[in-house]
């Protein structure tokens, strides 16, 4: 590696896992890892394990650190680094997370909202790079969105914009770890889903899902309920149909209000592919003006899996 090129600490903290990596300026990933976040037991454990997560890339000596970028759940004040109420980290009323890893390592730390964070690396490396405005989504334990407009990223009053995933879509519907009902993420986050499946599925014992689990309600996943849809079975492709509509309608509603046509899909969730990206296209453009229902795109996220990480990490080159 060249001595003079600039790299950055990106983090991706996750419901479910810390994703830390070392990036160059050039968007390279040089290491990285990933660490068990923990989420149950509470803040300052989650913070631990943030640090580990570093510690094991930072150790690194031979690479030119000029900060660290972290992309977090919930609402981020991105100038005091801090994070609060995130739906899936429980505990976390208000923590002032740049501040106490600034002190830790004693570097610059930039904080931002995960689906701004991941929104910030498909606009310099990924698929939103030929685009001028786009909304980014991430859907994995929750659903987060961040939107680009002007190739600027748009933060909104509170830093909050973008936040997809509760926006209601049934105002008597599920109870939401926000605190809401009738959220998005209610409907399409993992373990959201997974509860929906365990729900319905007495009504379904034909479905070849309870084949692949060996009807231990403990196995399934969205990988399983996937793979289930890859042998064409029924119940499996109506729940992804029924996933393309939650989210095509509510996509439709911010297409309107925003005047943005091309949406970037990411996160765990979107390894369904082409089946729930056709779903959700069809149901946008059911539901978007009539003008604009031929520019509707659903793009898949060029990043995927280290958007995250990328996003984060442009946050130290970019200060998007």
């Amino acid at each position: 590696m060249k001595k003079d090129t600039k790299y950055a600490i990106g983090v991706d903290l996750g419901g479910t896992y810390i994703k830390v990596g070392v990036v160059s300026e050039s968007g390279k990933i040089a290491v990285k890892t990933a660490i068990e976040t923990d989420a149950e037991k509470g803040p300052k454990h989650v913070i631990s394990q943030i640090k580990k997560g570093i510690e094991k890339v930072f150790s690194k000596k031979d690479f030119n650190i000029k900060g660290i970028g972290i992309g977090s759940p919930g609402v981020v004040t991105p100038k005091k680094g801090t994070v609060e109420n995130p739906p899936n980290l429980p505990g976390w009323i208000k923590v002032n997370l740049g501040q106490i890893l600034e002190k830790e390592f004693g570097i610059d730390v930039f904080v931002e909202n995960d689906a701004n964070a991941a929104a910030i690396g498909e606009l310099i490396f990924g698929a939103g790079r030929k685009l001028d405005s786009f909304v980014m989504v991430t859907l994995g334990t929750g659903v987060g969105g961040g939107i680009v407009c002007n190739k600027k990223l748009f933060r909104g009053e509170h830093g909050a914009a973008g936040e997809l995933g509760h926006a209601t879509i049934d105002y008597k519907g599920r109870k939401c770890n926000c605190g809401s009902v009738g959220c998005v993420e209610a409907y399409v986050g993992n373990n959201y889903l997974v509860n929906i499946v365990k729900e319905e599925i007495v009504n379904h014992p034909e479905t070849k899902i309870l084949e692949l689990i060996n009807n231990d309600l403990d196995l399934l996943s969205p990988k399983i309920i996937n793979d289930a849809v890859e042998l064409n079975d029924a119940y499996a492709v109506s729940i992804v149909d029924s996933m393309g509509e939650k989210l095509g309608y509510s996509f439709a509603s911010a297409s309107n209000l925003l005047d943005i046509s091309s949406f970037i899909i990411g996160g765990g969730v979107s390894g369904f592919g082409k089946p729930l990206f056709d779903a959700i296209e069809k149901y946008m453009k059911e539901r978007v003006l009539k003008p604009h229902d031929a520019a509707v795109k659903v793009i898949p996220a060029k990043l995927q899996n280290e958007a995250g990480i990328l996003g984060a990490s442009a946050l130290v080159f970019y200060k998007s």
